[in-house]
Protein backbone atom coordinates (compact mmCIF):
# COMPACT_ATOMS: atom_id res chain seq x y z
CA UNK A 1 0.00 0.00 0.00
CA UNK A 2 2.32 2.83 -1.19
CA UNK A 3 0.24 6.36 -1.15
CA UNK A 4 -0.01 8.23 -4.35
CA UNK A 5 0.38 12.01 -4.45
CA UNK A 6 -2.76 14.25 -4.86
CA UNK A 7 -2.96 17.72 -5.90
CA UNK A 8 -6.32 19.56 -4.75
CA UNK A 9 -8.12 20.53 -8.02
CA UNK A 10 -11.92 21.28 -8.82
CA UNK A 11 -12.55 21.53 -12.47
CA UNK A 12 -13.84 24.41 -14.53
CA UNK A 13 -16.96 22.82 -14.71
CA UNK A 14 -17.73 22.50 -11.28
CA UNK A 15 -17.18 25.90 -10.42
CA UNK A 16 -19.29 27.03 -13.36
CA UNK A 17 -22.17 24.62 -12.57
CA UNK A 18 -22.23 26.29 -8.60
CA UNK A 19 -22.45 29.60 -10.29
CA UNK A 20 -25.50 28.79 -12.36
CA UNK A 21 -27.38 26.98 -9.53
CA UNK A 22 -26.69 29.85 -7.42
CA UNK A 23 -27.94 32.52 -9.77
CA UNK A 24 -30.97 30.19 -10.11
CA UNK A 25 -32.09 29.67 -6.38
CA UNK A 26 -35.61 29.46 -5.25
CA UNK A 27 -35.58 31.32 -2.23
CA UNK A 28 -38.19 30.18 0.68
CA UNK A 29 -40.07 32.79 2.86
CA UNK A 30 -39.68 33.57 6.42
CA UNK A 31 -41.50 35.19 9.71
CA UNK A 32 -41.14 38.63 9.96
CA UNK A 33 -38.55 39.41 12.22
CA UNK A 34 -37.21 35.83 12.55
CA UNK A 35 -34.04 36.37 12.52
CA UNK A 36 -32.13 32.74 13.28
CA UNK A 37 -35.03 31.63 15.29
CA UNK A 38 -36.19 28.96 13.21
CA UNK A 39 -33.22 28.47 11.10
CA UNK A 40 -30.68 30.00 8.95
CA UNK A 41 -31.76 33.29 9.10
CA UNK A 42 -32.78 34.43 5.17
CA UNK A 43 -31.35 37.94 5.14
CA UNK A 44 -27.55 36.70 6.06
CA UNK A 45 -28.23 33.54 3.67
CA UNK A 46 -29.45 35.74 1.21
CA UNK A 47 -26.37 38.24 1.52
CA UNK A 48 -23.60 34.74 1.68
CA UNK A 49 -24.74 33.59 -1.29
CA UNK A 50 -24.75 36.71 -3.30
CA UNK A 51 -21.10 37.10 -2.03
CA UNK A 52 -19.98 33.29 -3.07
CA UNK A 53 -21.42 33.47 -6.43
CA UNK A 54 -19.99 37.52 -7.37
CA UNK A 55 -16.50 37.11 -5.32
CA UNK A 56 -15.94 34.17 -3.43
CA UNK A 57 -12.24 32.73 -5.10
CA UNK A 58 -12.25 28.97 -4.93
CA UNK A 59 -8.50 28.81 -6.60
CA UNK A 60 -7.18 30.76 -3.74
CA UNK A 61 -8.07 28.43 -1.27
CA UNK A 62 -7.44 25.45 -3.24
CA UNK A 63 -3.76 26.93 -3.27
CA UNK A 64 -3.89 27.53 0.30
CA UNK A 65 -4.37 23.58 0.55
CA UNK A 66 -2.44 22.42 -1.60
CA UNK A 67 1.00 23.98 0.38
CA UNK A 68 0.63 20.99 2.56
CA UNK A 69 1.81 17.34 1.26
CA UNK A 70 -1.69 15.59 -0.24
CA UNK A 71 -1.65 11.79 -0.53
CA UNK A 72 -4.27 8.64 -1.05
CA UNK A 73 -3.62 5.20 -0.41
CA UNK A 74 -6.17 2.23 -1.27
CA UNK A 75 -7.55 1.30 2.02
CA UNK A 76 -10.90 -0.77 3.43
CA UNK A 77 -12.17 -0.87 -0.23
CA UNK A 78 -11.70 3.34 -0.57
CA UNK A 79 -9.48 5.73 -1.82
CA UNK A 80 -8.58 7.54 1.52
CA UNK A 81 -7.50 10.75 1.28
CA UNK A 82 -4.91 12.09 3.67
CA UNK A 83 -2.10 14.78 4.57
CA UNK A 84 1.21 14.03 5.49
CA UNK A 85 3.05 16.89 6.80
CA UNK A 86 6.73 16.56 8.22
CA UNK A 87 7.64 18.44 11.51
CA UNK A 88 10.55 20.65 10.90
CA UNK A 89 12.54 19.41 14.22
CA UNK A 90 15.01 17.41 15.71
CA UNK A 91 12.20 14.84 16.74
CA UNK A 92 8.98 15.70 15.57
CA UNK A 93 6.06 13.46 17.08
CA UNK A 94 3.66 11.53 14.47
CA UNK A 95 0.03 13.14 15.10
CA UNK A 96 -2.79 11.88 13.92
CA UNK A 97 -5.58 14.72 13.25
CA UNK A 98 -9.31 14.31 13.18
CA UNK A 99 -11.85 16.66 12.19
CA UNK A 100 -15.82 15.94 12.46
CA UNK A 101 -19.02 17.44 11.74
CA UNK A 102 -19.59 19.49 9.43
CA UNK A 103 -15.72 19.59 8.90
CA UNK A 104 -12.90 18.84 6.64
CA UNK A 105 -9.35 18.76 6.69
CA UNK A 106 -9.76 22.51 5.68
CA UNK A 107 -10.68 23.82 9.51
CA UNK A 108 -6.77 22.17 10.01
CA UNK A 109 -4.96 25.07 7.63
CA UNK A 110 -4.35 27.43 10.51
CA UNK A 111 -2.84 24.71 12.82
CA UNK A 112 -1.02 22.15 10.70
CA UNK A 113 1.61 24.98 10.45
CA UNK A 114 1.97 25.79 13.95
CA UNK A 115 2.12 22.04 14.60
CA UNK A 116 4.60 21.42 12.07
CA UNK A 117 7.35 23.80 11.95
CA UNK A 118 6.85 25.92 15.59
CA UNK A 119 10.09 27.42 15.10
CA UNK A 120 8.93 29.91 12.41
CA UNK A 121 6.12 31.00 14.69
CA UNK A 122 8.96 31.83 17.69
CA UNK A 123 8.39 28.32 19.19
CA UNK A 124 10.54 26.04 20.38
CA UNK A 125 11.67 23.53 17.23
CA UNK A 126 11.85 20.07 19.98
CA UNK A 127 7.87 20.48 20.07
CA UNK A 128 7.35 19.71 15.93
CA UNK A 129 4.55 17.24 15.10
CA UNK A 130 4.81 15.16 12.22
CA UNK A 131 0.74 15.44 11.19
CA UNK A 132 -1.34 13.17 9.23
CA UNK A 133 -4.95 14.76 8.74
CA UNK A 134 -7.09 12.44 7.17
CA UNK A 135 -10.39 12.88 5.48
CA UNK A 136 -12.62 11.10 7.80
CA UNK A 137 -13.93 8.23 4.69
CA UNK A 138 -17.07 9.27 3.37
CA UNK A 139 -16.09 13.26 3.74
CA UNK A 140 -14.25 15.44 1.12
CA UNK A 141 -11.67 13.84 -0.80
CA UNK A 142 -11.86 10.37 0.43
CA UNK A 143 -15.28 10.01 -0.72
CA UNK A 144 -16.29 8.75 -4.18
CA UNK A 145 -20.15 7.67 -5.33
CA UNK A 146 -21.67 4.43 -4.12
CA UNK A 147 -18.68 3.43 -1.70
CA UNK A 148 -19.19 1.46 1.04
CA UNK A 149 -19.92 3.41 4.67
CA UNK A 150 -18.03 3.52 7.53
CA UNK A 151 -18.79 3.96 11.37
CA UNK A 152 -16.39 4.84 14.08
CA UNK A 153 -15.20 1.20 14.74
CA UNK A 154 -14.44 1.08 11.05
CA UNK A 155 -12.71 4.48 10.77
CA UNK A 156 -10.49 3.58 13.71
CA UNK A 157 -9.42 0.62 11.98
CA UNK A 158 -8.69 2.15 8.89
CA UNK A 159 -6.25 4.88 10.54
CA UNK A 160 -4.71 2.26 12.55
CA UNK A 161 -3.51 0.86 9.53
CA UNK A 162 -2.92 3.91 7.86
CA UNK A 163 -0.55 4.65 10.70
CA UNK A 164 1.43 1.23 11.39
CA UNK A 165 1.21 -0.44 8.25
CA UNK A 166 1.07 2.22 5.50
CA UNK A 167 3.58 5.10 7.15
CA UNK A 168 5.04 2.88 9.40
CA UNK A 169 4.38 5.09 13.11
CA UNK A 170 4.25 1.90 15.87
CA UNK A 171 3.57 4.98 18.09
CA UNK A 172 1.68 8.19 17.52
CA UNK A 173 -0.92 10.77 19.41
CA UNK A 174 -3.90 11.47 18.01
CA UNK A 175 -6.00 14.61 18.32
CA UNK A 176 -9.55 14.99 17.58
CA UNK A 177 -13.16 16.55 17.96
CA UNK A 178 -16.68 15.86 16.98
CA UNK A 179 -16.52 13.05 15.28
CA UNK A 180 -13.07 12.83 15.61
CA UNK A 181 -13.14 12.42 19.00
CA UNK A 182 -15.38 9.69 19.02
CA UNK A 183 -12.70 7.74 16.55
CA UNK A 184 -9.87 9.00 18.94
CA UNK A 185 -11.51 7.39 21.71
CA UNK A 186 -12.34 3.78 19.97
CA UNK A 187 -8.76 3.96 18.90
CA UNK A 188 -7.75 4.31 22.85
CA UNK A 189 -10.08 1.19 23.50
CA UNK A 190 -9.21 -0.87 20.76
CA UNK A 191 -5.49 -0.11 20.27
CA UNK A 192 -4.08 1.40 23.62
CA UNK A 193 -0.38 -0.06 22.80
CA UNK A 194 -0.42 2.32 19.57
CA UNK A 195 -0.64 5.96 21.24
CA UNK A 196 1.15 7.75 23.50
CA UNK A 197 -2.03 9.44 24.24
CA UNK A 198 -5.19 10.80 23.51
CA UNK A 199 -5.85 14.88 23.29
CA UNK A 200 -9.48 15.89 22.70
CA UNK A 201 -11.28 19.04 22.10
CA UNK A 202 -14.82 17.18 22.41
CA UNK A 203 -16.00 14.81 24.89
CA UNK A 204 -19.70 13.49 23.68
CA UNK A 205 -22.42 12.94 26.56
CA UNK A 206 -21.55 10.56 29.20
CA UNK A 207 -24.59 8.37 29.95
CA UNK A 208 -25.27 6.33 32.83
CA UNK A 209 -25.83 9.07 36.06
CA UNK A 210 -28.71 8.58 38.31
CA UNK A 211 -30.27 12.14 38.65
CA UNK A 212 -30.83 11.37 41.96
CA UNK A 213 -27.07 10.63 42.91
CA UNK A 214 -25.74 13.21 40.79
CA UNK A 215 -23.51 16.12 42.05
CA UNK A 216 -24.78 19.66 41.75
CA UNK A 217 -22.42 20.21 38.98
CA UNK A 218 -23.48 16.80 37.44
CA UNK A 219 -26.83 17.78 37.81
CA UNK A 220 -26.70 21.04 35.84
CA UNK A 221 -24.51 19.62 32.85
CA UNK A 222 -27.52 16.85 33.31
CA UNK A 223 -30.23 19.59 32.89
CA UNK A 224 -28.10 21.79 30.26
CA UNK A 225 -28.07 18.41 28.45
CA UNK A 226 -32.06 18.11 27.95
CA UNK A 227 -32.28 21.50 26.65
CA UNK A 228 -30.09 20.77 24.02
CA UNK A 229 -31.64 17.54 22.91
CA UNK A 230 -34.87 19.37 22.91
CA UNK A 231 -34.16 22.43 20.92
CA UNK A 232 -31.00 22.22 18.89
CA UNK A 233 -30.52 17.80 17.99
CA UNK A 234 -32.84 17.98 14.94
CA UNK A 235 -30.06 17.70 12.20
CA UNK A 236 -28.88 14.45 14.41
CA UNK A 237 -32.60 12.79 13.94
CA UNK A 238 -33.07 13.44 10.52
CA UNK A 239 -29.01 12.37 9.56
CA UNK A 240 -29.18 9.65 12.30
CA UNK A 241 -32.73 7.99 10.83
CA UNK A 242 -33.14 9.08 7.38
CA UNK A 243 -30.11 10.55 5.83
CA UNK A 244 -30.76 9.39 2.08
CA UNK A 245 -34.20 11.89 2.60
CA UNK A 246 -32.06 14.68 3.18
CA UNK A 247 -29.20 13.85 1.08
CA UNK A 248 -31.38 14.72 -2.20
CA UNK A 249 -32.19 18.32 -1.41
CA UNK A 250 -28.49 19.15 -0.03
CA UNK A 251 -26.67 17.25 -2.85
CA UNK A 252 -28.39 19.61 -5.39
CA UNK A 253 -29.15 22.58 -3.60
CA UNK A 254 -25.50 24.64 -2.90
CA UNK A 255 -27.70 27.03 -0.84
CA UNK A 256 -29.71 24.46 0.70
CA UNK A 257 -26.67 23.16 1.74
CA UNK A 258 -25.13 26.78 2.47
CA UNK A 259 -28.33 27.19 5.03
CA UNK A 260 -28.19 23.44 6.75
CA UNK A 261 -23.80 24.33 7.56
CA UNK A 262 -23.90 27.66 8.11
CA UNK A 263 -26.53 27.40 10.96
CA UNK A 264 -24.08 24.77 12.75
CA UNK A 265 -20.93 27.32 12.35
CA UNK A 266 -23.09 30.06 13.94
CA UNK A 267 -24.82 28.27 16.94
CA UNK A 268 -21.70 26.19 17.45
CA UNK A 269 -19.24 28.53 17.90
CA UNK A 270 -18.07 31.29 20.27
CA UNK A 271 -19.19 33.99 17.84
CA UNK A 272 -22.29 36.23 20.01
CA UNK A 273 -24.86 35.58 17.34
CA UNK A 274 -22.55 37.23 14.36
CA UNK A 275 -21.43 34.48 12.64
CA UNK A 276 -18.91 36.64 11.20
CA UNK A 277 -17.20 37.27 14.27
CA UNK A 278 -15.35 34.21 14.25
CA UNK A 279 -15.50 33.25 10.67
CA UNK A 280 -14.98 35.36 7.21
CA UNK A 281 -17.26 34.32 4.34
CA UNK A 282 -14.48 33.04 2.78
CA UNK A 283 -13.92 30.89 5.45
CA UNK A 284 -17.46 29.13 5.86
CA UNK A 285 -17.93 28.96 2.13
CA UNK A 286 -14.74 26.97 1.76
CA UNK A 287 -15.98 24.69 4.45
CA UNK A 288 -19.03 24.10 2.43
CA UNK A 289 -17.23 23.46 -0.61
CA UNK A 290 -15.50 20.88 0.66
CA UNK A 291 -18.68 19.18 0.73
CA UNK A 292 -20.75 20.67 -2.20
CA UNK A 293 -17.59 19.72 -4.83
CA UNK A 294 -17.14 16.36 -3.87
CA UNK A 295 -20.68 15.56 -3.29
CA UNK A 296 -20.30 13.52 0.35
CA UNK A 297 -23.05 15.21 2.22
CA UNK A 298 -24.97 12.06 2.17
CA UNK A 299 -21.93 10.45 3.42
CA UNK A 300 -20.82 12.45 5.92
CA UNK A 301 -23.96 11.67 7.90
CA UNK A 302 -23.66 8.34 8.24
CA UNK A 303 -21.81 8.01 11.61
CA UNK A 304 -25.12 9.92 12.74
CA UNK A 305 -27.30 6.78 11.53
CA UNK A 306 -24.77 4.13 13.01
CA UNK A 307 -24.51 5.84 16.09
CA UNK A 308 -28.64 5.63 16.71
CA UNK A 309 -28.17 1.99 15.20
CA UNK A 310 -25.67 0.22 17.75
CA UNK A 311 -22.29 2.26 16.88
CA UNK A 312 -19.81 1.48 19.61
CA UNK A 313 -19.30 4.63 21.59
CA UNK A 314 -16.84 5.42 24.64
CA UNK A 315 -19.13 6.01 27.10
CA UNK A 316 -20.69 2.60 26.65
CA UNK A 317 -17.58 0.92 26.78
CA UNK A 318 -17.25 -2.05 29.63
CA UNK A 319 -13.93 -0.69 30.38
CA UNK A 320 -12.50 2.97 30.89
CA UNK A 321 -9.95 4.19 28.48
CA UNK A 322 -6.65 3.98 30.07
CA UNK A 323 -4.26 5.81 27.40
CA UNK A 324 -3.53 9.03 29.24
CA UNK A 325 -6.06 11.64 27.62
CA UNK A 326 -6.42 15.40 27.86
CA UNK A 327 -9.55 17.86 27.24
CA UNK A 328 -9.49 21.48 26.31
CA UNK A 329 -12.61 23.35 27.22
CA UNK A 330 -14.24 25.69 25.19
CA UNK A 331 -16.63 27.90 26.49
CA UNK A 332 -19.21 27.87 24.28
CA UNK A 333 -18.99 24.01 23.16
CA UNK A 334 -22.28 22.39 22.31
CA UNK A 335 -22.02 19.81 25.28
CA UNK A 336 -19.90 20.12 28.60
CA UNK A 337 -19.52 17.08 30.65
CA UNK A 338 -17.84 17.74 34.48
CA UNK A 339 -14.80 16.28 34.98
CA UNK A 340 -16.09 14.20 36.94
CA UNK A 341 -18.19 12.63 34.50
CA UNK A 342 -14.87 12.40 31.99
CA UNK A 343 -13.00 10.65 34.55
CA UNK A 344 -15.87 7.33 34.57
CA UNK A 345 -14.72 6.72 30.81
CA UNK A 346 -11.07 8.45 30.37
CA UNK A 347 -7.81 8.32 32.19
CA UNK A 348 -7.86 12.06 32.09
CA UNK A 349 -3.87 13.48 32.80
CA UNK A 350 -4.68 17.21 32.00
CA UNK A 351 -7.87 19.42 32.02
CA UNK A 352 -7.41 23.21 30.19
CA UNK A 353 -10.48 25.21 30.49
CA UNK A 354 -10.59 28.09 28.40
CA UNK A 355 -12.49 31.78 28.06
CA UNK A 356 -12.97 31.64 24.49
CA UNK A 357 -14.45 29.12 22.21
CA UNK A 358 -16.36 26.87 20.67
CA UNK A 359 -16.91 24.00 18.91
CA UNK A 360 -14.44 24.59 15.87
CA UNK A 361 -11.48 24.96 17.88
CA UNK A 362 -8.81 24.95 15.43
CA UNK A 363 -10.16 27.75 13.43
CA UNK A 364 -11.79 29.76 16.54
CA UNK A 365 -9.03 29.41 19.16
CA UNK A 366 -5.96 27.70 16.81
CA UNK A 367 -3.00 29.42 18.92
CA UNK A 368 -4.84 28.18 22.11
CA UNK A 369 -5.38 24.50 20.88
CA UNK A 370 -1.89 24.25 19.87
CA UNK A 371 -0.06 25.42 23.08
CA UNK A 372 -2.18 22.69 24.66
CA UNK A 373 -1.62 19.87 22.41
CA UNK A 374 2.57 20.93 22.78
CA UNK A 375 2.20 21.00 26.71
CA UNK A 376 0.28 17.47 26.99
CA UNK A 377 2.56 15.59 24.28
CA UNK A 378 5.75 17.11 25.27
CA UNK A 379 6.23 14.27 28.28
CA UNK A 380 5.99 11.56 25.75
CA UNK A 381 9.20 12.96 23.74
Amino acid sequence: MTPTPFTVHLGDDILSDLRARLERARWPDEIPEAGWQYGTDLSYLRTLVDYWRDQYDWRQHEATLNRFEHFTVPLNDIDLHFIHQPGAGPNPLPLLLLHGWPGSVWEFHKLLPLLTDPARFGGDAGDAFTVVAPSLPGYGFSFRPNQKRFDRVAMANTFSTLMTEVLDYPRYCVQGGDIGAGVSARLGAAYPGQLHGIHLNFLSLVPGVDQAGATAEEAAYLEAVKHWLTEETGYQWIQGTKPQTLSYGLTDSPVGLAAWIVEKFRSWSDCGGEVEQCFTKDELLTAIMLYWATGAINTSFWPYYARRHGDWDAAAHPQRIEVPTAYIEFPHEIIRPPRSMAERVYNIQRWTSMERGGHFAALEQPEALVSDIRDFFRPFR
